[in-house]
């Protein structure tokens, strides 16, 4: 036996309650962008992945037009942080509603570093961070899709294993699931790829 929830008869709120505890885990794109006044924002996304390989493309999606979509919009720059299960506290506490002229990394004490490539901060604490200049924005329903071209990704040279790849082990990734609820790294298995 199974539940059927139609859309067409479940209102916004319930549907996106369902769907964010159906579409789980999501990374999460801790986002870092400057306003024109000079302003530096952080903010997390789960509605974030990989949009393109050639060129390199990300995208994370904003509900409502925030203070991270009018940033890159403006700015064409900003910066996807790695979300670590150690910087879990203050990632939550970045997503309060603050106002435009706060910076979330004053407000709630995270330590910042210029971004090597583009003009706005990253998260000194975070294992990686991609940096982006705006490519496009799209309007779909009550969302904005923001994507970035990567023009650079830094990460802690501790944390590559011997291919020199991000080691999944060390970066401890977060991820959102519903509620309130959020998922730690959990077991590593290997498969390879039928030929």
């Amino acid at each position: 036996m199974r539940t059927v929830i139609e859309a067409e008869n479940t209102s916004t709120a319930d549907m996106y309650k369902l769907l964010t505890t159906s579409v789980v885990p999501r990374p999460i794109a801790w986002v870092s962008s400057r306003s024109p006044q000079g302003v530096d924002n952080l903010s997390p996304y789960s509605f974030y992945t990989v949009a393109s390989s050639e060129p390199p493309i990300v995208q994370f999606t904003s509900l409502g037009r925030k203070d991270s979509w009018r940033n890159a919009t403006d700015s064409g720059e900003f910066v996807i942080n790695l979300a670590p299960e150690w910087l879990t506290d203050q990632i939550n506490r970045s997503s309060a509603p603050f106002p435009p002229e706060v910076s979330e990394f004053e407000a709630v004490g995270i330590e910042a570093v210029p971004a090597t490539h583009v003009d706005c901060l990253r998260v000194r604490d975070s294992p990686i961070a991609i940096e982006c200049v705006l490519h496009q924005t799209i309007t779909v329903g009550n969302a904005e899709l923001v994507l970035g071209r990567v023009v650079a990704v830094t990460v802690d040279s501790e944390r590559l294993a011997d291919d020199g790849l991000p080691d999944f082990g060390t970066i401890k990734p977060m991820a959102r699931l519903g509620r309130i609820e959020w998922g730690k790294p959990g077991e590593v298995v290997l498969h390879k790829r039928p030929s």
